[in-house]
């Protein structure tokens, strides 16, 4: 064998050419391994099933079972119906209000960044995090324009907020305190 840059002579089983320092071609230090001898079949079936495992489990978590309720259809009178709520409504940010709060996540602004913003929003409700709503950040300058911000609380003092991370970060391992000015 010789090196391809220098033309020096080389071992087989030598990695570096002595002559020019270059990494020469070839299997290493050891060999080839055969491809039945690496035994990949089992962890690259097993890493698929993971990964097919989380995407049911994903699906599962995210799907909303509930039917919608049947129309009712009266003869005769009439009736005023009240539509039922959809859920509670998502807190707004109190105006002319500078304190301190937790951002779940920032979702950019785009086709559909406020639908998965509000359902981040429910999912956190769900899991019993107060106050828990949607803010625009370019209405703020304390945050980055351009992503709808879900938060959770309204905190006078960074002691306060710091005090209700460990909640919030059960719901979401990203959660962070942040200051929220005009």
């Amino acid at each position: 064998m010789t090196c391809p840059r220098c033309a020096a002579a080389a071992a087989a089983t030598q990695e570096y050419c002595l002559q020019c320092g270059l990494r020469l071609p070839g299997s290493g230090r050891f060999g080839y391994v055969p491809l039945k001898e690496r035994r990949v079949a089992l962890p690259l079936a097993l890493t698929c099933a993971a990964a097919a495992g989380g995407a049911v489990a994903a699906i599962a978590a995210t799907r909303d079972d509930r039917t919608p309720a049947p129309p009712i259809t009266v003869l005769g009178g009439s009736l005023t119906v009240s539509r039922a709520a959809s859920g509670p409504v998502l807190a707004s940010w109190p105006a002319n209000t500078d304190g301190w709060t937790i951002v779940l996540q920032s979702v950019p602004k785009g086709a559909r960044g406020r639908v998965a913003a509000a359902a981040i929003a429910r999912a956190a409700e769900r899991r019993r995090l107060p106050q828990v709503g949607i803010i625009d950040s370019g209405r703020f300058a304390s945050l980055h324009p351009g992503y709808w911000t879900v938060f959770t609380g309204v905190y006078e003092t960074q002691p306060d907020a710091n005090g209700a991370l460990q909640q919030a970060r059960t719901v979401v391992k990203t959660a962070h305190v942040q200051r929220i000015s005009r």
